[in-house]
């Protein structure tokens, strides 16, 4: 096919799309809609996925103390803290402590605490190791020790959290990828119908550039190209509402107890690459289904 007829096919396909704009825009709509949810899923799992890495670099250990324990145990414990390899106490919490933090943490709702006859709250010391690797090598028979020495609540380690949130992290991929199949099986009966209505609306038109002599593919082009169109759209709109949406969190931090700081960051340019060229794929492979369909009838 010659390269001159393209300039008249980009034409032929803006003026389709311009003569149909009404059926273009609410099919553009519910790609962009369905995109936008799969690129909030993602974009919700990066961030996740990068939080849990972070884990890695900052492990750390929790050892909370019965309420009226002794400073002979309190000292006891400490000093069973000192004996496990590469740990360090970081600081020691006391209970009046731990209710302070926690009201600076509820913030506008620390009112909740008044009604409060006692504090609930345990002391408890904060571990911190001397490098991730001596943390992931401590044994579970340490563990154990220090959780049954007298005096010792509970012993909450940063390693047993992030062994649950990889599981859940992996439950969470695989509902990710029937989502997004879904989502992408949605947006091709979205595109074939919208250019399959373009195409109807042109029947005439076709039938009569068909007796002129005009060939199978000089007809199916433009419309070839309004999905192209269509698809180039719906991925950049979604990528650029995801985006706006993401200014909106980059300015807040969130934490959990005492984990690191989930900082929000925008998708990789290889998620958002790969966006559009999902994006694009489906307008094309949704028009070629609406063509193929009518050039059969």
């Amino acid at each position: 096919m010659s390269p001159r007829l393209w300039p008249y096919f980009l034409k032929q396909a803006i003026w389709n799309m311009i003569k149909n704009r009404g059926v273009h825009a609410l099919g553009l709509g519910t790609m962009v809609a369905s995109l936008l949810i799969f690129g909030a899923f993602l974009l919700l799992f990066v961030n996740l996925d990068t939080w849990l890495r972070g884990w890695e670099h900052a492990l750390s250990m929790t050892v909370y103390l019965d309420d009226g324990i002794s400073n002979a145990q309190r000292n006891k414990v400490a000093s069973m803290i000192k004996r496990i390899p590469g740990a360090r106490i970081k600081r020691f919490i006391s209970k009046a402590d731990a209710l302070e933090e926690l009201r600076d943490a509820l913030g506008p709702q620390s009112g909740l605490l008044d009604g409060l006859s006692t504090n609930p709250l345990p002391a408890s010391f904060e571990v911190v190791f001397k490098g991730p690797e001596v943390a992931k090598t401590l044994s579970s028979q340490a563990m154990e020790k220090l959780k049954k020495t007298p005096g010792v609540e509970e012993v909450q380690f940063t390693r047993e959290w992030q062994q649950r949130f990889d599981a859940l992290m992996r439950m969470v991929r695989l509902v990710g990828f029937i989502i997004g199949g879904l989502l992408c099986l949605g947006v091709l009966f979205i595109v074939a119908n919208t250019i399959k209505l373009a195409i109807y609306s042109r029947k005439d038109e076709i039938e009569i550039l068909k007796l002129v002599g005009a060939t199978d593919w000089f007809v199916k082009v433009p419309f070839l190209l309004e999905g192209l169109i269509q698809g180039i759209l719906g991925g950049a709109l979604s990528l650029l509402t995801l985006f706006l949406a993401y200014l909106l969190l980059a300015t807040k931090k969130m934490q959990l107890l005492s984990f690191p700081i989930l900082n929000f960051t925008f998708l990789p340019s290889e998620y958002v690459i790969a966006l559009l060229i999902v994006s694009v794929l489906l307008g094309l492979v949704g028009s070629f289904i609406a063509v193929g369909r009518f050039f059969e009838l």
